[in-house]
């Protein structure tokens, strides 16, 4: 399959500036509405359970329909991807997750209907799925391109959808705006911005007679399947997870364990959290140029040493000085495994999609399985005992780093060293 890269290169001989920084601007705005999409439902679930009078457990069941179309979306991304190109792909997966969001404000407001909405959610999973992989075999693309690490920058982007998505959820609430126009306006404000942005990425000009596009399903799903027995994507895949797991057991234990391990105030526990989320956005607006400088394999060492000092101060600090600074830590360790991940998954550019949708499905395993084990571990052990499997594949993670320093055909831009 013809990457972006190298489809710009033959369809401009000389990429102006002005061009390469409108691609870098639209992958940008893909990873931010994709964290506003994905923030607006999730600060809205009180009162979808409260529209849908559903116990935690009926919430749990109906969050599974998110997590279900996601790992559908990851699976086929990359087949959209070599069919459609960038465009009409990431266009098409944009849709689907507005379209999902318009339907679970509906099927919360207008026509309360828990099977409607688990419907609603799984094909905004699957949009969000499929989305995450584009934009970032677009992301990796565009920083090659341009010869700048970006991809830390753009996760950022991502963080910061979710923070403004957040704070518009909150709005909505205490305004008492009704889920479905809140939901309505977010999904005609995330599909407006891609109908944009999309205009922006590089023109892929297919060859008929030659190109992917016109293999049979057979033949691609053979070659998404092929890189899993590649054994240095599967050791980024171990960073990825080891990273993923230390940030989505902050995002979904942290506050709790403030509260119950430590003896904060709900109040209290909220602001941990903010500072985990705040760290988590520093280390990836810094990071660019500290991987430019330092490359990828000394960075991801230097994180999971810092994540990890970070859980272990958690853990086990005696005064709450200590305990945010090991909360600092613990983000700013956490906060480049994921980005750096996809860029090294992508490094191989012939299966470029199919490399960093199976990355992603690793990542998204973490998120998934994550939370009920460490339930499960702090059910039995308390909470801050069952941090210590954070801290393992943080050590794990680190002892794999040296399978993202960059492939010769991957190492043409001053990020890639070591």
């Amino acid at each position: 399959m013809i990457t972006p890269a190298e489809s710009f290169a033959s369809a401009n001989n000389a990429p102006t500036r002005p061009a390469l920084l409108g691609w870098r601007n639209a992958v940008f705005a893909a990873f931010f509405v994709a964290g506003l999409g994905l923030a607006s439902w999730m600060s809205r679930v009180p009162a979808v359970r409260d529209g849908l009078d559903l116990d935690t457990a009926q919430v749990g069941i109906l969050i599974f329909g998110l997590s279900a179309g996601s790992v559908i979306g990851l699976l086929i991304a990359a087949g959209l991807l070599a069919r459609l190109g960038a465009r009409r792909a990431m266009l098409l997966s944009t849709t689907m997750s507005a379209t999902g969001l318009m339907l679970m404000g509906a099927g919360v407001t207008l026509v309360p209907s828990a099977p409607f909405v688990f419907v609603a959610l799984a094909v905004f999973g699957i949009g969000m799925g499929s989305l995450d992989v584009m934009m970032n075999v677009e992301g990796a693309a565009a920083e090659r391109a341009i010869g700048r690490t970006l991809m830390p920058l753009m996760h950022a982007c991502f963080s910061l959808g979710t923070v403004v998505g957040a704070l518009g959820g909150a709005a909505a609430s205490a305004w008492q705006v009704s889920v479905f126009w809140h939901l309505l306006v977010m999904a005609v404000l995330v599909l407006g911005t891609i109908v944009v942005a999309v205009r922006f990425l590089p023109a892929i000009e297919i060859d008929p007679e030659t190109d992917a596009p016109r293999l049979t399903w057979r033949d691609r799903l053979r070659d998404s399947l092929s890189v899993w027995r590649d054994r240095k994507l599967l050791l980024i895949g171990l960073i990825v997870l080891g990273m993923t797991f230390a940030e989505g057991s902050a995002n979904d234990w942290l506050a709790l364990a403030s509260v119950d391990g430590h003896g904060f105030s709900n109040t209290d526990g909220a602001i941990v959290f903010g500072v985990f989320v705040a760290a988590m956005t520093v280390g990836r607006v810094i990071g660019g140029p500290v991987l430019d400088r330092f490359g990828r394999v000394p960075v991801l060492r230097a994180c999971a040493v810092v994540g990890i000092a970070g859980l272990v101060l958690f853990i086990l600090a005696p005064n709450t000085l200590l305990i945010f600074v090991g909360i600092v830590l613990w983000g700013l360790g956490a906060s480049l495994g994921f980005p750096v991940g996809m860029s090294a998954a992508a490094d191989d550019t012939k299966n470029a999609a199919a490399r960093v949708s199976a990355v992603a499905i690793i990542g998204y395993f973490a998120f998934l399985v994550g939370p009920p084990v460490l339930g499960l571990l702090g059910e039995a052990w308390g909470i801050l005992n069952a941090l210590y499997l954070v801290l393992v594949l943080m050590v794990l993670a680190g002892l794999a780093a040296p399978a993202a320093r960059p492939s010769a055909s991957g190492a043409n831009h001053s990020g890639s060293r070591g």
